[in-house]
């Protein structure tokens, strides 16, 4: 199963910039998109509606504003919009899709860099995900929640880590978030399974020259319940071509 998560900053920017062609050639079987910024009668084209998948979106209330969606190669037994909290799911932040027990994501966890009020919103919404994530794995389910976290978690996983330690996606209290996930609740990050190369990003700022000399953060994963660990068997960013800021990060899964 080779499943590709992307915030593409704006779906109708994307397909601009030839996401869709692309995609076509990856032989993806599941596809969790963030940051779609488009409601669904804006999507009518065929082109948003790729005939070799079953196409799901998850607006936001608010225009031009957040928005998730997921394609999937084989139709989903169930799919989930939301998490039964009114004032995350009106922002369109959460997406599932069910194949037997395996549950598979597209989540875009709020940015909290424009102020306290909007980090505050980030902590409250990564506290109520927690629960929900911890609901989902005592269901016995295999999950697999691909999405941008906006956040980085390790010093490894932004190249500026000194500059940032206090700011948004890099505050002691969201990257302990994170640790706790991995090391208390049961969760992996993907990624981190296989070996990996230095300096491994998947969103640059568009201030100065961040994407040419590869400045970047690390904050597009696949966090996996741990019974799935051993069912990655490879991982790539992809940055031949610039679809957004954002890169489109691609897991192969062995067994699933």
């Amino acid at each position: 199963m080779r499943i590709i998560t992307a915030n593409l900053n704006g779906i109708r920017s994307a397909e601009r910039k030839g996401f869709f062609s692309w995609l076509s050639r990856q032989k993806a079987d599941v596809v969790c998109l963030q940051e779609t910024k488009a409601q669904q009668h804006q999507l009518e084209a065929p082109v948003f509606h790729p005939k070799q998948f079953h196409c799901f979106y998850h607006d936001a209330i608010k225009k031009g504003y957040s928005g998730t969606a997921v394609y999937a190669r084989a139709k989903p037994d169930k799919v989930i919009t939301g998490i039964g909290v009114d004032w995350i799911d009106n922002e369109g932040r959460y997406l599932e899709v069910r194949f037997g027990k395996l549950s598979v994501v597209s989540l875009y966890l709020p940015s909290g860099t424009t102020g306290d009020i909007r980090q505050d919103y980030k902590i409250k919404v990564m506290n109520h995900l927690l629960e929900h994530m911890k609901k989902l794995k005592r269901g016995g389910r295999q999950v697999i929640i691909c999405g941008d976290w906006n956040i980085a978690h390790t010093n490894a996983d932004i190249r500026n880590w000194r500059g940032n330690k206090k700011n948004s996606g890099f505050l002691p209290e969201e990257r302990e978030w994170l640790t706790a996930l991995f090391e208390q609740h049961g969760y992996a990050d993907a990624f981190r399974v296989l070996p990996q190369k230095e300096h491994e990003y998947t969103w640059w700022s568009n201030r100065g020259q961040a994407y040419e000399n590869n400045t970047g953060w690390r904050i597009d994963y696949q966090i996996i319940t741990q019974n799935l660990v051993p069912n990655v068997k490879a991982t790539r960013v992809y940055r031949t071509k610039r679809f957004s800021d954002h890169a489109p990060f691609i897991v192969d899964y062995e067994g699933i």
